[in-house]
């Protein structure tokens, strides 16, 4: 496959200090330091459509003690959006508040009518969904004739069709001015228990209560932005940042600071790729294995209690790890018989009867890495179905390409929803070569003939030293994430020694052009490279170590 490295653009002469910060920083879009203002005060105000309309059915409800039932989703956005509205409602006065999660395997994604027949039991009076509901015409439907009054929150892209629900409160939705439409599941319920608590303090309700300091979620709204992988825009950036800035002094609820330190995180040093790559996968774990409300319960828990079930999750993703690598390894087999050399940019498609249908997104995932081609990969689900889990790449809209294979071959597709670079969906088993030639056509339509290749976008060379204070103040600079990507450079260094850790990554050390050498890993690399030096993409990060701090080149691409 061929490998090469693209230099971003760097436009104007930003105003910073630090010039290679400037040009990292220019290069997406921030020109000022004024521009990294990542305060509070800044945070686009809450006019969502449908906010008013779903803040004063939930008030009434606080007010006249009615039952709530929030009903989630089984990913780690949907638990932080779970734990973040059942506890900010509680503390804002609700006396009557539950939840419930669908388990994954028995009822699938979203508020269906299955799952409202199992909310019946809890007899709420207002049901609110959160990071779903948008696509749930028939469960909607069902609760309205069983008397509960609906509001949807969500942030997914809706079809033609919107639910009949009491509010809807989506930033995607169709006539939403909302500027930002990169709001996480959890970024539009901490929007709406803003207007909450603005309502009920309108009413008198804090005058014989204390008042909520909703600041004091904000580490659950920044674990589940970062962990739904969506857009870090403007407005994103600043619940992160705050997010992490709590987290960093101590202000974290105790289920995630236990979560941190099974995971070996210092809290002190949090930065957004800890919580994406350490605590999201723990957290996810519990859907794709078991059930979340394992880790709703972690991010309410206290005392002994958090730190259990903090265990709990750390071992559940060691069993995800072992199941999900035995799955990568089937998956690798069979595209090993794959050319990923040719010039056509088709997709794959995977199916292993024995697969665990809660983590072929992940082995999705990890395919479409290693061939750089959308790949989609499928799980026996019962009753003759099989689910999906889809993983995309810059060109192609997933969720919109499931669209159009649906309205091309009606019938084929059983469900589908996501977004660009990620969907599900699940089909009648009979249909799955049927469904791999129509996917095939549509990437063919899509994408054309273009190259299959490996590429990573730099942006540049490094021609002062590499330091802990460098890698510290990238580290700091912004919370990176999608859309707003970690600062990744390119070079040529010497090898100075090179050795295989752990049978399959590649660990360095190297001497750049300026300043002294500098340790380097790859992973995933399992040998070593030919000659005496290496052409590289890398980023610049902190490795903390029993105290101790140092500069550390994290290889992502070998010429």
């Amino acid at each position: 496959m061929k490998k090469r490295i693209v230099r971003r653009e760097s436009p104007g002469d930003p105003d910073f200090s630090a010039p290679l910060l400037a040009r990292v920083l220019a290069a997406r879009g921030v020109h000022s330091e004024d521009d990294l203002d990542h305060s509070l005060g800044g945070l686009l105000p809450p006019d969502l459509k449908g906010i008013d309309a779903a803040a004063d059915i939930l008030v009434r409800a606080v007010m006249d003690n009615e039952s709530i039932l929030i009903v989630g989703d089984f990913d780690a956005d949907g638990a932080t959006s779970c734990a973040l509205m059942v506890t900010a409602l509680k503390t804002m006065g609700a006396g009557k508040v539950n939840y419930l999660v669908p388990d994954r395997f028995r009822f699938g994604y979203g508020l269906t009518p299955e799952i409202v027949e199992v909310a019946r039991d809890f007899q709420p009076e207002v049901l609110v969904t959160v990071d779903n509901g948008i696509a749930s015409i028939d469960g909607v439907a069902r609760a309205n004739q069983l008397g509960m009054t609906v509001v949807v929150t969500d942030h997914h892209l809706p079809g033609t069709q919107l639910p009949d629900a009491g509010a809807i409160v989506n930033p995607n939705q169709p006539g939403c001015s909302f500027a930002s439409k990169s709001l996480a599941g959890v970024g539009v319920s901490f929007y709406l228990l803003s207007v909450v608590r603005r309502m009920l303090r309108d009413q008198g309700w804090f005058e014989s209560r204390d008042e909520l300091n909703l600041a004091d979620f904000l580490d659950l709204v920044a674990l589940g932005t970062i962990a739904d992988v969506v857009p870090m825009d403007q407005n994103n950036r600043r619940l992160v940042s705050e997010g992490l800035k709590r987290i960093r002094s101590g202000r974290i609820r105790p289920g995630l600071l236990a979560m941190l330190r099974v995971s070996g995180v210092d809290p002190r040093f949090v930065t957004s790729r800890d919580l994406a790559f350490s605590i999201a996968p723990r957290l996810n774990a519990a859907g794709r294995l078991q059930d979340m409300t394992i880790g709703i319960e972690c991010l309410m828990a206290v005392g002994e209690r958090a730190q259990e079930l903090a265990e709990h999750l750390d071992a559940l993703n060691k069993e995800r790890r072992e199941i999900e690598s035995d799955m990568r390894d089937k998956a690798m087999s069979v595209l090993a018989g794959i050319s990923v050399d040719n010039a056509a940019a088709a997709g794959i498609c995977l199916y292993d009867e024995a697969w665990h249908q809660g983590v072929v997104g992940i082995v999705a995932s990890r395919i479409k890495e290693k061939s750089q081609r959308p790949v989609i990969a499928f799980a026996d689900a019962g009753n003759g179905e099989l689910k999906g889990s889809g993983r995309s790449v810059q060109g192609f809209h997933m969720r919109d390409g499931l669209d159009a294979i649906a309205t091309r071959h009606p019938g084929l597709l059983n469900k589908f929803g996501g977004h660009a670079m990620a969907a599900g969906l699940s089909l009648r088993q009979e249909h799955y070569a049927r469904f791999t030639e129509a996917f095939d056509d549509e990437l063919r339509r899509v994408l054309g003939e273009a190259p299959i290749e490996q590429v990573a976008i730099s942006d540049g060379q490094v021609t002062e030293p590499v330091t802990v204070g460098l890698a510290r103040q990238l580290e700091s600079a912004a919370p990176w994430g999608q859309g707003f990507p970690e600062p990744e450079f390119d070079g040529r260094f010497e090898i100075l020694e090179q050795r295989l850790v752990g049978e399959r990554h590649l660990k360095l050390l190297l001497q750049p052009e300026a300043g002294g050498p500098v340790d380097a890993i790859c992973f995933n690399h399992p040998f070593l490279v030919e000659g005496r030096y290496i052409d590289c993409a890398f980023r610049i990060e902190v490795n903390r170590y029993r105290g101790s701090e140092k500069p550390q080149l994290l290889v992502t691409l070998i010429l």
